[in-house]
């Protein structure tokens, strides 16, 4: 049986790969808990083929088993966690990143590297292809985040050419599902939160920004046949289907049922006008594309939350 080492793996994305991995890996799930729980890894504890390590990434781990593949997807997501200290999430992007490489060659490790739409900031091509460069203001508030994960993946790049590390590079574009922490500010949560509670449903903006929305169990089958193939992508992982954020909004007040209403406020800084993934090199190399309407995946994550 192989070994799989999760970083951030009692997080929302982790805790769900974990799941999937442990049906024929042995997993290390590696966290700091600052976003993640071990309320979200609870029913693993006990299997014999897991472990946890509270650990941060920032700082070097060592490992005395056998590692066969590495997914590294520890770094706060959200802009109310990765703004919160800045400094740490770049480290964690980087320094965290250099670690792990380290670990994956020293153990000859494949290693699966999490990152992000984000790295196409706010962009000039719609819909973003993986050749697209991208438009990220490098000293905004959402640097820490998106310029870390830039520089996670030319760290990445370089250790494949220049020390032969086994790469994997992902682009996660916006994910829901259940285990997404209720104070994590992305649209979803938030406006889950908000419609249960019979709150105004807060946009920013005027409401006609664009997200695309991945239902979890999509995007971790996607990540599981990103390790197992050829290809070392980079490879965006989303959902094509595009809505305004205020049309998420009415969906998710028709389907909980909520007579809340819809308020504005100013829309952040940096905050992107368009996000919608081009997934024809997943559909080529994985074989992969989602499966779950958004309907369907939105009433599974309100049936959660209201558990």
């Amino acid at each position: 049986m192989k070994t799989a080492l999760v970083t951030g793996g009692a997080g929302f994305l982790g805790s769900h790969l974990c799941d999937a991995l442990i049906k024929d890996h042995r997993v290390i799930c590696v966290d700091n808990l600052f976003t993640g729980s071990t309320k979200n890894v609870e029913h693993l504890l006990k299997h014999p083929q897991f472990k946890l390590i509270k650990h941060d990434i920032i700082q070097p781990l060592a490992i005395d088993e056998k590692i066969d593949f590495i997914y590294n997807l520890a770094c706060p997501a959200s802009p109310v966690h990765y703004q919160f200290n800045a400094i740490r999430t770049i480290k964690a992007n980087v320094l965290g990143t250099m670690n792990m490489l380290g670990l994956a060659k020293k153990h000859g490790a494949r290693i699966l590297q999490a990152s992000t739409s984000e790295v196409y900031g706010d962009p000039l091509e719609h819909p973003q292809k993986e050749t697209y460069r991208g438009n990220v203001n490098p000293i905004g508030i959402r640097a820490c985040y998106d310029e870390g994960k830039r520089c996670a993946e030319t760290l990445m790049f370089d250790y494949h050419r220049q020390n032969g590390v086994d790469i994997r590079v992902i682009r996660i574009f916006n994910t829901y599902g259940p285990r997404m922490a209720a104070n994590d500010g992305r649209v979803v949560s938030n406006f889950i939160v908000q419609a249960l509670k019979g709150e105004d449903i807060t946009i920013y903006g005027d409401g006609t920004q664009t997200r695309s929305f991945c239902y979890v169990s999509d995007l971790i089958d996607g990540i599981v046949k990103m390790m197992h193939q050829g290809y070392i992508g980079p490879v965006n992982l989303g959902n094509q289907e595009e809505y305004t954020v205020l049309e998420l909004a009415q969906k998710i007040i028709a389907l909980s049922g909520s007579k809340s209403k819809v308020v504005h406020k100013p829309l952040p800084l940096d905050d992107p006008t368009k996000r919608r993934p081009d997934i024809t090199l997943a559909k080529k190399h994985l074989g992969w594309k989602p499966t779950t309407q958004v309907d369907e995946g939105l009433k599974k994550t309100i049936v959660w939350f209201k558990e």
